[in-house]
């Protein structure tokens, strides 16, 4: 499984390669934001600096028209940056924001677990933040198309507690009729996310929306 990311690896720091000039690899940037995130003694990149080697990784697989199998993402991921969008009227279309460092005492979490056999492809998508004594967790069915790297996705269950007891823990909206009916939605009707590098120690994904995030994987 790891053999194919550590290939996709070797093949973007050779577009970089091929490509840079005064900008740093980004794969290094994207490393060093990573180990500094969790404490491990480097200095955080600033956000312009990494938002840019987000988009360095973004472009060097499309050209190389790179792809990641959908057990790679499977796991727990601590979110560490994001941007957000803004939409440009005259030109009917979007840029980023500056984006931001998720303060580490907000635990944002996603995860990814994938089905077996015949249902390969398909799985379940957690999100859940944790501030303090108060837990917020999304979860819900997902369904990965490795050719293109993107995972589309719906929430249909919450669980919302507070000191470890939980306040509500059932379904939202049409539940599980929902769920049953998911694997029919056109992608076009659904959100996703299209993951562009995919390591053993992080994930960068565009969301529907436009923007960037980056995880770290939870140790």
């Amino acid at each position: 499984m790891w053999e194919n990311c550590e290939k996709a690896k070797k093949k973007l720091n050779a577009e970089c390669l091929m490509t840079a000039t005064t900008t740093p690899d980004f794969t290094s940037v994207l490393f060093q934001a990573a180990t500094a995130y969790r404490g491990q003694g480097s200095k955080l990149p600033t956000t312009s600096l990494l938002v840019d080697a987000l988009l360095q990784a973004e472009k060097a697989t499309k050209h190389q028209r790179l792809t990641y199998p959908f057990e790679s993402l499977v796991g727990k991921w601590r979110l560490c940056f994001a941007t957000g969008t803004r939409k440009v009227r005259k030109r009917g279309g979007i840029i980023l924001g500056k984006g931001f460092y998720l303060p580490k005492f907000v635990a944002a979490q996603i995860s990814f677990s994938a089905a077996l056999g015949e249902d390969a492809g398909r799985g379940e998508i957690g999100n859940q933040v944790k501030l303090g004594s108060v837990l917020l967790k999304l979860t819900g069915p997902a369904k990965y198309l490795g050719k293109k790297n993107l995972l589309a996705f719906d929430f249909t269950q919450m669980l919302f507690s507070l000191f470890g007891l939980a306040v509500y823990n059932g379904q939202i909206r049409s539940g599980k009729v929902q769920a049953e009916d998911f694997y029919n939605q056109p992608i076009a009707k659904l959100p996703f996310f299209a993951f562009f590098l995919v390591t053993e120690d992080f994930i960068a994904a565009r969301g529907r929306g436009g923007g960037l995030a980056l995880w770290i994987r939870e140790t």
